[in-house]
């Protein structure tokens, strides 16, 4: 480790100075921020008595300046990152080893890719980040943690990771890009006749079902509103025999501190919420996050989870929608399929040599997948060969 960075372990988002936020974060970021991390853990969300216990890494320069960040949690099950583990935690039983608790550099509960060492733009990144990198490894054998993961890496940090010894594993989700469509109409113009034809039928049984679709940002819902919006959220989940793990009081306050960077598409039924697709943005992307409804309405969350997000990004000049994770249904709606990576650090020898044979051979797979579903999409002429890299 670069002699000239000391490294603090901080218990709490809200003890990062928001000043380095500002420093090491787009603007807009609407996770990359003095906001999002905190929030999540006051209300429970990413807690130590929900299994997240904070350590986030701080790398101060020589002058006790703030100079990088590397989120981090210490947790005691796989739930809300995305790596989708659990078949090494039952390999490792298997094996008579432990696997929690584990380290995860990760947005909580949020599968977007991105940068998850946030250095400063300084002529010494690369030293703040190996610094940062070190201190990691230090932090998992002080806490007895058998790994340390970085889920869904960009892809400039997934290569640096893996020249450093880090195994990689690969996952598909599905995205949107604007390719010049100017509306919506303009993007279903690419579409075949016959897929075209299926999109607007979807769209017209939600207008003749005589819901009110409206868009909202943050700052425009009333607090009074979230325990209706959040109950949907929960009942659905709840319905799947999925676990609600954000609050009506934790997505109010998202509201309040990200204003316009979250956005809810909100269906209504005699001016009552019964669905809502819950959305954040950034200066350039849409991200899909939960989904609620109340009752079965027919293509209603094809409207609110996809063609109304299409219909904000055309409309507001963003580039990309990425409506999360899963989901082989977003195919047909034009949303291609793109390889996400994460990183994984791990102490036994022989379990890393076991799930390192099982990545490359994964690896195919996913690739193999990909090639398989771009088979799948609607357009009338096939993508570029770099689109959905």
């Amino acid at each position: 480790m670069p002699a000239r960075y000391s490294i603090s372990v901080l218990a709490s988002a809200g003890a990062i100075p928001p000043s380095l936020w500002r420093r090491v974060a787009a603007a807009g970021d609407p996770f990359l921020n003095a906001d999002f991390l905190t929030v999540l853990e006051r209300h429970g969300a990413a807690a130590r008595a929900s299994g997240w216990q904070a350590h986030h890494l701080l790398a101060n320069d020589e002058r006790g300046c703030a100079v990088g960040l590397l989120p981090l949690y210490l947790k005691t099950h796989s739930h809300g990152e995305f790596i989708y583990d659990w078949s090494w935690a039952a390999a490792y039983r298997q094996w008579g080893l432990r696997y929690y608790p584990k380290l995860i550099s990760c947005l909580p509960h949020t599968p977007v890719s991105g940068p998850r060492f946030l250095v400063a733009d300084l002529a010494e990144a690369e030293d703040v980040r190996q610094a940062l990198f070190a201190a990691a490894i230090d932090l998992a054998g002080e806490c007895a943690a058998s790994s340390w993961h970085v889920a869904l890496a960009d892809a400039c940090e997934a290569e640096r990771l893996q020249s450093a010894g880090l195994l990689l594993s690969h996952d598909l989700q599905f995205h949107w890009t604007d390719s010049g469509y100017g509306d919506f109409e303009g993007y279903l113009a690419r579409f075949s006749s016959a897929r075209r034809r299926k999109v607007r039928a979807e769209r017209r049984q939600v207008r003749e079902s005589g819901l009110a679709i409206e868009t909202l940002h943050g700052d425009e819902i009333a607090a009074a509103e979230w325990p209706v919006l959040h109950a949907l959220y929960a009942e659905t989940f709840a319905r799947f025999n999925n676990f609600a793990a954000w609050s009506a009081a934790c997505l109010s306050e998202l509201a309040v501190a990200l204003g316009r960077r979250m956005v809810v598409f909100i269906a209504r039924e005699r001016r009552l919420p019964v669905a809502m697709a819950l959305c954040f943005r950034s200066d350039e992307a849409l991200y899909g996050r939960y989904w609620g409804c109340r009752d079965h309405y027919r293509s209603l969350h094809f409207e609110l989870c996809f063609y109304q997000g299409i219909t904000y990004c055309l409309q507001n000049g963003l580039r990309r929608f990425e409506p999360g994770a899963g989901g082989e249904h977003k195919l047909a709606r034009g949303f291609v399929p793109t390889i996400v990576r994460s990183a994984h650090w791990l102490r036994e020898p022989a379990m890393r040599a076991l799930i390192g044979r099982h990545l490359q051979q994964q690896r195919v797979a996913i690739e193999a997948y990909k090639t398989q579903a771009l088979a799948h999409l609607p357009f009338r002429h096939a993508l570029p060969a770099a689109a959905g890299a």
